[in-house]
C-alpha cells in the first residue's frame, strides 16, 4: 500500500502546527472495509470492558467509559495490514518532526447503543509514554443524529476546538499529552481503532 508522500506532509504540518491532524480518507477504502469486516465478525465475548489507567493503577470504571476493546493481533493478516500502515506512518513522521515516536499498540473499541468515554487525556506529562494518539472511525453511514461524536479542548483554555463525526475511514492523529477529548454517548453501534505511538523506554 502507498501514501503519498504530500499526505505525509499535510500530517507533519498540521501536527506542527496545531498539534492534531483530521484526514477523511488516510487509508485505502478497500482496508478499510477490511477492518470494518474485522471488528463488525468478533464475538461479543472476545470482546473486553475498558478501563482507564495504566499498570498499577489500573480500574474499570463505566461512569467514566463504558465501551468494550480487543487488541490487535499481529498474527490476524488483516490487523498486522494496518499495523504495517502504522509502521509507515512513524517512519515518515519522524522523518519529518524528529518526534521519536517507537512503538505502537493498538486496539478496536466497540460503543454500543448508549456507551461514551468522559473527557480525558491519553497521557499526562511526565507520567506516560504515549507521545501520539491515532483513532480510525469504522462506521458507515454514520449520520448527525447518531451522536458519538469525538470533542476535543484546548489545553489552555478548555474552550471546545473540534467535535467530529466518526466518520467512516476518517483519520485523526493528536498529541497524546496535549488534548483533553471525549466520546459523546453513541446512538447505534459505533467502531473505531485506537492506537498510541510511544517513545523508547
Amino acid at each position: 500500500m502507498s501514501i503519498a508522500a504530500t499526505v505525509y506532509d499535510q500530517i507533519a504540518d498540521a501536527l506542527a502546527d496545531t498539534g492534531y491532524c483530521v484526514l477523511a480518507d488516510f487509508l485505502p477504502k478497500i482496508m478499510v472495509d477490511s477492518l470494518y469486516q474485522r471488528v463488525t465478525h468478533l464475538s461479543s465475548d472476545e470482546f473486553s470492558q475498558a478501563g482507564i489507567g495504566r499498570k498499577n493503577q489500573f480500574q474499570l470504571n463505566d461512569k467514566i467509559r463504558n465501551d468494550r476493546t480487543y487488541w490487535l493481533a499481529e498474527d490476524n493478516a488483516v490487523d498486522q495490514a494496518y499495523l504495517d500502515c502504522m509502521e509507515a506512518l512513524k517512519d515518515e513522521i519522524n522523518q519529518r518532526l524528529y518526534m521519536g515516536l517507537f512503538r505502537y499498540e493498538s486496539h478496536y473499541a466497540h460503543y454500543a447503543e448508549g456507551s461514551y468515554y468522559q473527557r480525558h487525556v491519553d497521557a499526562f506529562k511526565g507520567q506516560s509514554n504515549r507521545i501520539l494518539t491515532t483513532l480510525l472511525y469504522l462506521n458507515p453511514d454514520w449520520s448527525g443524529l447518531d451522536g458519538g461524536e469525538l470533542v476535543m479542548y484546548d489545553p489552555d483554555s478548555n474552550e471546545q476546538i473540534e467535535k467530529i463525526q466518526p466518520h467512516y475511514g476518517k483519520f485523526i492523529l493528536f498529541l497524546s499529552d496535549r488534548f483533553p477529548h471525549e466520546v459523546l454517548a453513541a446512538k447505534r453501534d459505533r467502531y473505531s481503532i485506537s492506537g498510541w505511538f510511544h517513545l523508547n523506554s
